[in-house]
């Protein structure tokens, strides 16, 4: 089998839940085909460089793959004929990178280094 980094950008209007609906479809999708998921990252909302269909932000997905390239081709297919996805990209790679992205390992060093806001940080301000 094959190994894939898979990238999905979906439209601003639809909700979050919707985005990882539609990620949760891929994954039947690939398990079908006799593949698997390693990772799904859902990065968000995110502005987009310039407009692709009119919107002018996208909901990210990322996820690392594991199937025959048949089943990669249906799921693409599938994206294809889909309303709510504007872009997809497929990469072939040589091995799975199953840690944070570099998007998502950010924003936990950010978490981490601003901390939980307590009570008394919140009440003095």
């Amino acid at each position: 089998m094959a190994l894939y980094e898979h990238t999905v950008m979906t439209r601003q209007d639809i909700s979050a839940q919707q985005a990882e609906a539609l990620n949760d479809t891929i994954k039947a999708l690939i398990e079908e085909g006799g593949g698997s998921v390693a990772k799904i990252e859902y990065w968000g909302l995110r502005n987009l460089t310039y407009r692709v269909k009119k919107n002018r932000k996208a909901h990210y997905s990322l996820m690392a793959v594991d199937c025959p390239p048949a089943a990669m081709a249906e799921v693409e297919r599938q994206l294809s004929i889909n309303e709510d996805v504007l872009r997809w990209l497929t990469i072939r790679v040589e091995e799975l990178d199953l840690e944070l992205s570099p998007l998502l390992a950010r924003r936990e060093r950010e978490r981490d280094r601003t901390g939980p806001r307590t009570d008394d940080a919140a009440a003095s301000e």
